[in-house]
């Protein structure tokens, strides 16, 4: 019996093989658009050499989705604040 370190993309990243993907699957929500926001930035690096790996799940609930898609995506990304501040993480400079 071979040994896999993960089980099959199933929930890991969005795609064709994504559970959310089968036949009479529920819609994917919250906590999974959280999850694909996160690993976001990888699975866009993995999805330009596999057309089998996603970076947003089409099958989704809508806005329950999509905000935890951007709260993981701006998260994954550094946030805004640092951006909107400065870099100094939202601490005032003298």
């Amino acid at each position: 019996m071979p040994y896999r370190l993960l089980p099959p993309n199933r929930f890991f990243v969005a795609g064709p093989n994504s559970k959310y993907q089968q036949p009479g699957a529920e819609p994917a929500g919250f906590w999974v658009g959280l999850w694909h926001g996160i690993v976001m930035p990888i699975a866009f690096i993995v999805s330009l050499f596999n057309p089998n790996v996603g970076i947003y799940e089409t099958n989704n609930n809508g806005g329950w989705y999509n905000f935890g898609f951007v709260i993981g995506a701006s998260g994954s990304s550094g946030g805004g604040a640092a951006a909107t501040s400065g870099g100094s993480g939202g601490v005032p400079t003298p």
